[in-house]
C-alpha cells in the first residue's frame, strides 16, 4: 500500500485524522518520492486498468463517447474541472458527452453553482446520479467497435457494452478535452486546434 502524507491546501480544506500520519519511529521497506509537477496526463488503455500510458501515446484516437461521472469521478470538483475545460466550447460533432453526478448532493450543488449549465451549454447530456454506463446497464452502453473515454474505474472487455468496444480511462479534464476535440486529447491540445475544430 502507498500513503501520501497530507500537506498544504489539503490541511486547509479537510480535517485530517491523527492516524493518517506515520509514527515517528516508522520503518519502511522502500520510500518512493515523486515530483507531481513533473507528471504528464495518463490514460488506462483497453482492456486493463493497470495498462497505463501517457496521453501522448494515444493522442488522436477517435472517440464516439465521453463519459464523465460515476462514483470515482463524479464529485463536484470533477464536474467543475470538466466544466472549466468545456467553457465556451462545444462537443465535437458525432461525439456523445454523458455526465452523471456521483450523488444527488453533487447534482444539486452543480445546479446551484452554474457547473451544470456550463456542461449543458457545451452539449453534454446529464443523467441521474448513479452508475450510468459504467456497468453497461443503461444510458451510454457502447455499440460494437465504439471508443469511449471514461472517468470511471474499469475498462475491462465488455464492461460498458459490446465486447469489442474500447474504453480509455482518463481524468475529467482529459475526458472533457477529448469530447471537444473528437479524439483523445489534453486541455492543452485544445489551444492549438483551429477555431472550427474547437467547436466554440
Amino acid at each position: 500500500a502507498g500513503l501520501v502524507v497530507p500537506s498544504g491546501e489539503i490541511l486547509e480544506l479537510y480535517r485530517v485524522p491523527d492516524w493518517l500520519y506515520p509514527d515517528p519511529d516508522a520503518r519502511y521497506v522502500r520510500e518512493v518520492e515523486i515530483d507531481l509537477s513533473a507528471l504528464t496526463p495518463r490514460v488506462s488503455v483497453p482492456f486493463y486498468v493497470d495498462n497505463v500510458h501517457e496521453v501522448a501515446e494515444v493522442r488522436g484516437k477517435r472517440v464516439d463517447q465521453v463519459f464523465i461521472g460515476t462514483c470515482t469521478n463524479g464529485r463536484i470538483e470533477d464536474l467543475r474541472a470538466a466544466a472549466e475545460v468545456l467553457k465556451g466550447r462545444r462537443v465535437a460533432p458525432g461525439v456523445r458527452l454523458l455526465v452523471i453526478p456521483a450523488s444527488s448532493q453533487v447534482l444539486e450543488e452543480a445546479t446551484r453553482d452554474g457547473t451544470l449549465l456550463a456542461l449543458l451549454e457545451a452539449g453534454a447530456t446529464i443523467g441521474t446520479p448513479g452508475c450510468g454506463p459504467c456497468m453497461g446497464r443503461h444510458m451510454g452502453v457502447l455499440a460494437p467497435g465504439e471508443v469511449c473515454v471514461s472517468t470511471s474505474n474499469r475498462n475491462f472487455r465488455g464492461r460498458m457494452g459490446a465486447p469489442d468496444a474500447e474504453i480509455y480511462l482518463a481524468s475529467p479534464r482529459v475526458a472533457a478535452a477529448s469530447a471537444v476535440a473528437g479524439y483523445i486529447a489534453t486541455p492543452e491540445d485544445l489551444a492549438s486546434l483551429p477555431q472550427e475544430e474547437a467547436h466554440a
